[in-house]
């Protein structure tokens, strides 16, 4: 009887992990309202807005994570800081930008650092040499990166220099 009601509450617990799924994309508090304010009319990259193939390029290598936001400590500083890939529009016409998103003392700091089209992906390597195909060719960041790409086209490098912010073509 205690296998049988154990058994029973183990497949309830699977069924219940199964039916409400972790929500990778969501925002911190804060961030989702000031985003909307400043860029209305756009949302952060989902799997579901990508297609099949780029889906599954992106799942075997960042599983389950948000193709679309990363959590970053990009100015070494340890505040709060994310990177998001915003979109707008449909495709073929879709227009994306990335951002980095700072929370600080008097709020989310947002700077803007590349706009394109189509539906590209945002994510994080950790500190290091870097070779890239535009100048500066070699960066050595010594705070984590962030990788902007668009699959089967592009992917840029993004580093803070501990001044500003500077970035090479992995590829092109």
């Amino acid at each position: 009887m205690i296998c049988a009601v154990a058994l029973h509450l183990y497949t309830l617990v699977c069924v219940v992990s199964a039916a409400t799924p972790t929500n990778h994309c969501k925002l911190p508090i804060g961030l989702g309202e000031e985003l909307s304010r400043k860029y209305p009319g756009t949302h952060i990259v989902t799997l579901d807005d990508l297609d099949e193939y780029d889906r599954k390029l992106f799942r075997k290598d960042h599983g389950i994570h948000c193709p679309g936001l990363v959590r970053v400590n990009f100015f070494g500083d340890g505040k709060p800081t994310y990177a998001a890939v915003l979109i707008a529009g449909e495709n073929p016409k879709r227009t994306a930008e990335l951002i980095v998103a700072r929370l600080t003392d008097q709020g989310w700091e947002i700077q803007s650092l590349e706009k394109t089209d189509g539906t590209p992906v945002v994510w994080s390597e950790g500190p290091g040499k870097y070779e890239g195909m535009s100048e500066p060719q070699t960066i050595r960041a010594k705070y984590p990166v962030i990788i902007f790409c668009g699959y089967g086209s592009w992917s840029i490098l993004y580093s803070w220099t501990g001044k500003d912010v500077v970035k090479t073509w992995l590829t092109d």
